[in-house]
């Protein structure tokens, strides 16, 4: 069995025994349950081919029980309005980018060392429902955007599809995969960013990645690599995945219209049972025809 398939397997079993515990609390509402399930399954979806979220190195993944078991405070803090760092990082970082030993797709690491945190990168993805125009931010997440930044100019994302799309429960198009399965990468991997390094306190399991950020899928901590997750919509998430930008207005347009389309019926009844409700790819194939960085 595949890690990934393994995975969502886990996930799975772990839901079971939640909802079996709330069970057992009389003073839990069962809508409180139904959005608990609701989002544990949309984290959980086919392997970050969600169970994508999300494919090997690069899926959302369910948080552990300690985590999936708190309840979601009414008021979540959203993340983008909160992208401040207790303490603002040095002009320069360096970076930690580890291979893998996925290397179908490798283009080579990225420069680790001397990497600005000032400023911001401007990324077009030129795609076949539409421009999808993007600014990406090294204040939080300067090794996320050095990556990504590096991943584009040497043509990784050209002919690409975005393979899933998320229209319960959160409200997401994944990319970033050149395989389309969800389980690709670009044969490294590196450590989280804000807020996912605990660098900003939350006092809550979960926060709001809302409309119009960018955040890195990922299959657990410290496992990022290529894949990324688009929020046409408020998505409560756990703030496991490193947000590092922001999708302009007609960005967004495009999002709207690729959500609108829907979600392409699964290819078999094992494939619907590990996406979960609303999750699934495209209904119109999605694919990045070039990345252009400004």
């Amino acid at each position: 069995m595949s890690n990934n398939a393994q995975r969502g397997k886990d996930a799975l079993k772990e839901l079971d025994r939640e909802l079996k515990s709330r069970d057992r609390k009389e003073q839990t509402k069962p809508w409180t349950i139904a959005a608990m399930a609701l989002l544990i399954i949309a984290l959980v979806g086919g392997g970050i081919y969600l169970a994508a979220t999300w494919g090997s190195d690069e899926d959302v993944v369910a948080e552990d029980e300690s985590t999936a078991s708190t309840e979601p405070s009414e008021v979540m803090e959203p993340v983008a309005l909160s992208k401040q760092r207790s303490t603002p990082l040095d002009p320069t970082v360096t970076c930690t980018y580890t291979e893998d030993g996925q290397g179908e797709f490798y283009k080579g690491l990225p420069q680790a060392e001397g990497v600005s945190t000032e400023g911001t990168v401007d990324i077009t993805l030129d795609t076949t429902a539409g421009p999808i125009g993007m600014t990406l931010d090294r204040s939080v997440s300067p090794c996320t955007v050095n990556a990504i930044e590096y991943l584009a100019k040497e043509g990784y994302y050209n002919d690409t599809v975005c393979h899933r799309l998320t229209t319960e429960g959160i409200h997401v198009l994944q990319c970033g995969d050149p395989s389309g399965t969800g389980s690709g990468g670009p044969g490294f991997s590196f450590p989280d960013e804000y807020p996912a390094d605990g660098d900003a306190e939350k006092d809550q399991p979960t926060v709001l990645y809302e409309r119009g950020t960018i955040a890195m899928a990922n299959s657990g901590p410290n496992t990022n690599g290529s894949q990324f997750f688009l929020n046409y919509g408020d998505s409560p998430l756990p703030p496991a995945y490193t947000y590092f930008g922001s999708i302009n207005e007609e960005g967004l347009a495009t999002l709207d219209k690729i959500a609108e389309a829907g979600i392409a019926e699964p290819a078999s009844e094992e494939e619907a049972m590990m996406m979960g409700p609303g999750d699934g790819a495209p209904k119109e194939e999605v694919k990045i025809t070039s990345a252009q960085v400004a």
